[in-house]
């Protein structure tokens, strides 16, 4: 136990903050039942704190509750009672009936039974009468309670659709459903197959990311062929038994087949368009009409609950048998059917806990898609939640160190409520579930780490490091430095940052006009500025080589924007050289021209030298490339050049003009190089002249010389201050005379450094 705490508090806060991330992530990924389980129970919560909604006025519940079943009898009802239900709320004016019952099997009928029996013992009896067969018959049809049921909703003035469910497992594998017992099955619930499928991937979708069903549980053919129309009405709840999602398409045999509550809003639409749409990644979602609906790869659907149990109007099966309701109540309205009673076992576990019933539920998800009020658990969402793991324990473990014992609980506190905060106002305003328990477990697992870590071990060598580094970055930095005082230690570390090469043109022919103080105070005050603007962006100054300064950024302090940091210090660095030409003409001195090259790209960082004597620069052949672009602004009368890997890390930013793809020496490999021009919010004139260049330049690698000589010397005419195009105009006019070889490849080889 010693050595592991020995060399648990050998490590750095960044290292055991990269650690925890790492962990959280794996743990993430992986997938753990138990921070799931807190995932939804905090999913749940965000129901509770955004309060109840009120449901659509086009959707009523009559409901066979507890005071139906004194009146009628026990559950399940006959039949005949159904269509006397059916047919008074048809005659209020329902436009749609949906009956979330199962009438899969006919009805136990002892009268309909006699009656068979007694013509069956007729018939052996020889005895042949036709008003006794007529009677028979009559009789017969009076006692059929399925036959009555469907003249009922055939002659119904309403759209009927009836509810079946589906099998999700082969129950018994001994006695498997025949085949022609499935394609029965199938038939029967043929209304409730979406009509239309539109696949836009190319792929084909592996089976389990729909949810297979073994076999429905369908309607009597009888009744079936008597409705408008079938839903399934099947719920699949989470591990946990609470149901949060909602089954909008289930795969069966060849088919996709559609819920109760969407056929029944289909339905009342007056059937606008329906299909699933299907991309490489499962089902994206269901189009109504100019509706979109959007579920998850499997085809399922994100109820949002309005609120509690009883949220819809509710009426009593009773009340409506005995005609105790007023007239229009159900008027132009969807009236969902089904079971309340307690004693039915059709109640349910819900965000706003238990007791919702599955007639509710199909309410729920009607009235969601009539306001288009969806939830919805993004494919981004994953995204989102790997950043937000990353970003809070980073902000954990980089601001803590700053901060005091107090208020480090408190800036962990307030990341810890921002991020819920962030969740519950996306979940509330966006109907965006993103996860809350990952970020925050990152947040408590690096504030407890980090905590320990400072309770048990002292900071040390403050004044080495603020000595040390004080010379080459900012004040800012140096004191962010005194936290990772391990930086110090003679050793580097690869890392990918920007680095930075300005130069002065000329600068030997100028100093031959200055004497040795003049030059030096001229030196001196243009470094001091150039100094400062490279501390104001927080950039480390590797060195001066005379007159050139080399600066790096994103260490020793890690900037996620280190490439954009680099771009606007160019920039401000050769708008503050304009005030000191200014300055030096009117004292009568001549002016200077700069030249800056900036690379980003994985180098080697950290104090090079001996144990004596060390310097912190950084290393490599992204260094060397800054360094050949710097050089490069003479061959192409440029001020600053960039490479592709800055380019690609800043393009959104700044206006960059894709100048060549040159071969540098030393190197085999071309780079494209661009000009940093300004902030994206340059004039549309100069806008214009990049495109057009980018325009001539495509001629040029297609060598087709003659039109991009002509577009370069447009830009020539345009832009008198782009010498770049003035040096296209002379190549494509040497290239006509001489044509490359077939292996030309566009690039332009640099023999010089």
């Amino acid at each position: 136990m010693k050595k592991i705490f020995k060399t648990l508090f050998s490590l750095n806060p960044i290292s055991i903050t990269t650690g925890l991330i790492f962990l959280v992530l794996v743990i993430f990924l992986a997938g753990v039942s138990l921070l799931d389980l807190l995932e939804w129970k905090a999913y749940d919560l965000r129901f509770l704190s955004k309060g109840v909604k009120k449901p659509s006025e086009e959707i009523v519940l009559a409901a066979i509750d507890e005071k139906s079943l004194d009146l009628v009898g026990r559950w399940p009802w006959p039949r005949n009672r159904i269509a006397e239900l059916v047919d008074l709320i048809s005659r209020d004016g329902a436009k749609v009936i949906a009956l979330d019952l199962v009438l899969s099997e006919p009805e136990d009928s002892q009268v309909l039974s006699l009656i068979k029996d007694l013509n069956r013992e007729i018939r052996s009896l020889g005895i042949r009468d036709p008003r006794l067969d007529a009677y028979i018959r009559r009789n017969g049809i009076k006692a059929d309670n399925d036959l009555f049921l469907a003249r009922s909703l055939e002659g119904s003035a309403s759209k009927v659709i009836l509810g079946y469910f589906f099998h999700m497992e082969q129950d018994d594998p001994d006695h498997p459903l025949p085949g022609k017992g499935l394609e029965e099955s199938l038939r029967a619930i043929a209304s409730s197959k979406y009509p239309l499928i539109k696949k836009t991937g190319l792929g084909a979708l592996p089976e389990e990311i729909f949810l297979n069903a073994y076999a429905p549980e369908s309607p009597l053919p009888i009744l079936s062929r008597a409705a408008d129309g079938t839903g399934c009405i099947s719920v699949i709840p989470d591990p946990d038994g609470v149901i949060r999602w909602f089954p909008l398409v289930v795969k069966c045999g060849e088919g996709l087949y559609m819920p109760l509550s969407l056929q029944a809003l289909w339905q009342y639409l007056d059937k606008p368009q329906l299909m699933v749409r299907i991309n490489d990644y499962g089902i994206d979602g269901i189009q109504m009409g100019r509706t979109f609906i959007p579920t998850e790869e499997s085809g399922q659907f994100l109820i949002n609950y309005l609120g509690p149990p009883k949220t819809f109007p509710h009426y009593s099966a009773a009340d409506i048998l005995q005609k105790k309701f007023s007239k229009g109540t159900f008027t132009n309205k969807i009236v969902l059917v089904g079971s309340t009673a307690k004693g039915t076992f059709d109640t349910r576990n819900t965000p706003f806990g238990p007791g919702f019933t599955g007639l509710e539920i199909h309410a729920t998800v009607m009235d969601n898609i009539l306001k288009k009020d969806f939830l919805r658990k993004p494919r981004w969402a994953v995204t989102h939640d790997l950043l937000a793991i990353v970003i809070l324990g980073l902000l954990t473990g980089l601001g803590l160190p700053r901060l005091s014992a107090i208020r480090g609980f408190l800036y962990a506190m307030g990341l810890f409520l921002v991020h819920i905060l962030i969740g519950r106002w996306l979940f509330i305003h966006h109907g965006y579930w993103v996860n809350l328990v990952y970020p925050l477990l990152t947040v408590l697992l690096v504030y407890t780490s980090l905590t320990l870590f400072y309770y048990f071990t002292e900071e040390r060598e403050r004044k080495k490091v603020k000595n040390a580094f004080s010379y080459y970055v900012s004040g800012a930095v140096a004191n962010e430095m005194l936290k990772t005082p391990g930086k110090l230690k003679l050793g580097g570390e690869k890392k990918n940052l920007s680095v930075l090469f300005s130069d002065i043109r000329g600068f030997t022919t100028i100093s031959e006009g200055l004497s040795p103080e003049e030059l030096v105070r001229l030196l001196n005050e243009y470094l001091t500025v150039m100094t400062d603007i490279v501390f104001k962006y927080e950039g480390t100054l590797d060195k001066y080589i005379g007159d050139a300064i080399m600066a790096v950024f994103g260490a020793p302090l890690d900037q996620a924007d280190h490439a954009h940091r680099a771009c606007t210090t160019a920039l401000d660095m050769v708008q503050a050289l304009k005030g000191l030409n200014e300055k030096w003409v009117e004292e009568g001195k001549r002016p200077l021209e700069i030249g800056i090259g900036i690379n980003s790209g994985m180098m080697m960082v950290g104090n090079m030298g001996s144990e004596q004597r060390f310097d912190y620069t950084v290393m490599g052949d992204a260094v060397n490339l800054g360094s050949r672009l710097e050089g490069a602004n003479k061959r192409y009368g440029t001020r600053i050049l960039i490479s592709e890997f800055t380019y690609e890390r800043v393009r959104d930013d700044f206006t960059c003009m894709e100048l060549d793809s040159v071969r540098v020496k030393g190197k085999q490999k071309p780079v494209r190089i661009y000009q940093l021009l300004g902030p994206m919010d340059m004039d549309e004139s100069k806008k214009e002249v990049v495109a057009l260049f980018h325009k001539g330049l495509d001629f040029y690698r297609q060598q087709r010389w003659d039109e991009a000589r002509r577009i370069f010397q447009r830009i020539v005419e345009m832009d008198g201050e782009l010498r770049a195009a003035r040096i296209y105009v002379k190549r494509c006019l040497r290239l006509k005379a001489h044509p490359p070889g077939t292996d030309w490849d566009g690039v332009y080889v640099m023999s010089t450094k």
